[in-house]
């Protein structure tokens, strides 16, 4: 049978379904406005209804399906057997595939060129992740400096540790009777300076107090640390009345003096070492000795005169530190602590020292100042325990008390005893034994 009697014969066959179909639906509406009469349709008209419908739907679903097996045949294509709804079955390949191919591309075109707008008027628009590479060489600067940074601290330990600081606070702390507060803040400044072998000035501190609170004690201290740091070489005590004697020659004692610390300061640049020179009775000390020191202080020509550290004691001022502690011993209080105290002696009287001494000469303008305070009876009799347990005596408290009542004190103010003359005569007394 040919395709055109197929044809033919299909469109004849859906004609008179079609037919048969429309003459029921008539028939069906008839009969429902025939029945229109009456107050309410029968229920068996509107089933009947209704199922003619669902006749007439499902029929222009295989209406539909016929032509397309006759426009599949008209044109070549494999007439499907029965549709693939709800099966598992693969797919066959499409009739026309690069047509197919085109719709593909053109579906995913159009995904990839899928756009998302906002609510509101305007494009939305993905911010990109740029990935610089300056990122990683910020990480490196910040390793490099941390890196620094360390090496800077170690160095700084290093320093301290070369010196024996620790060591250095023992021994004073346990020395020193009465002056813990001028202690610490020797032991401050050294600190500070150090901790680094780089510095814009030298150090410069000058010890001053009455007589016998311990200044020539703690500069023999010092000298005996740093000699054993840093070598007997790189260490100097100073006696004016023993390198010096004759004022007419001090113009000469200034010039040796010069050259000896030239050689010292040279000589520890060479070791990377900071030398101590200890300048004892200050007072005594010439006006063209003192301008030469000033030179060498001050001076910022090369950078191994600014490590050194200079130490200056003298009882210069010794009058207005003694009037200041009787005058204002009542208002100190018991319960402070020694730094606390020193902190307040220092804010009174430093200022009125630092114009006295810079009225002396210019070279006190570049010193740090410490004033000892005087010692009360408590530390004279520290002082005689320490000498005769050196010498070998037998502590004994009652002889201690004997020895330090023989000692001229000033009168009782606020419940304080101060030692006109220190631990001076403690000495004498203990080899009298």
């Amino acid at each position: 049978m040919s395709d055109q009697d197929t044809s033919t014969s299909s469109s004849s066959q859906t004609g008179d379904v079609e037919g048969e179909l429309d003459e029921e639906l008539e028939n069906e509406e008839g009969k429902s406005k025939k029945g229109s009469g009456s107050s309410t349709p029968s229920l068996s008209s509107l089933a009947s209804l209704c199922a003619v419908i669902r006749i007439k739907r499902k029929y222009q679903v295989m209406k539909k399906r016929r032509q397309e097996r006759t426009f599949e045949a008209y044109n070549g294509a494999p007439v499907r057997s029965s549709p693939k709804i709800f099966t598992f079955d693969k797919e066959t390949p499409s009739a026309f595939p690069a047509f197919s191919q085109d719709v593909q591309r053109k579906k995913k075109l159009r995904k990839r060129k899928r756009v998302l707008y906002p609510n509101d008027v305007g494009r939305k628009t993905v911010p990109k992740q740029e990935h610089s590479r300056a990122k990683y060489g910020l990480y490196l600067l910040f390793v490099i400096v941390f890196v620094q940074v360390y090496n800077a601290i170690e160095n700084l330990d290093d320093h301290v540790i070369r010196y024996d600081l620790e060591g250095l606070e023992r021994t004073l702390r346990r020395e020193m009777f009465g002056q813990q507060g001028a202690v610490e803040s020797l032991l401050y400044h050294l600190k500070d300076y150090l901790s680094t072998y780089v510095h814009n000035k030298p150090l410069v501190v000058s010890v001053h107090g009455p007589s016998g609170v311990g200044k020539s004690h703690l500069g023999r201290l010092l000298a005996g640390h740093f000699r054993s740091v840093v070598g007997d070489t790189l260490v100097l005590q100073y006696y004016v009345l023993h390198h010096c004697p004759q004022e007419d020659n001090a113009i000469q004692c200034a010039h040796n003096l010069s050259t000896l610390i030239s050689g010292i300061v040279a000589r520890a640049e060479e070791e990377e070492k900071i030398p101590l020179f200890i300048f004892d009775e200050a007072e005594h000390m010439q006006v063209e000795i003192l301008d030469e020191l000033r030179q060498l202080v001050a001076s910022k020509q090369s950078n191994e005169y600014l490590n050194a550290i200079y130490l200056f004691l003298s009882n210069l001022g010794h009058s207005h530190i003694t009037k200041h502690m009787l005058q204002n011993t009542s208002s100190i209080s018991m319960g402070m602590t020694a730094s606390r105290r020193y902190s307040n002696l220092m804010k009174e009287l430093g200022p009125i020292l630092q114009n006295v001494l810079e009225k002396i000469h210019p070279l006190w303008s570049e010193a740090e100042i410490l004033p000892l305070g005087l010692l009360e009876k408590s530390h004279v009799m520290e002082c005689f325990l320490d000498e005769m347990t050196r010498e070998g005596f037998y502590p004994d408290r009652i002889n201690i008390e004997r020895l330090a009542g023989e000692i001229e004190y000033y009168p009782t103010v606020g419940g304080h005893e101060y030692s006109r003359t220190g631990c001076k005569q403690v000495v004498a007394k203990v080899n009298l034994l």
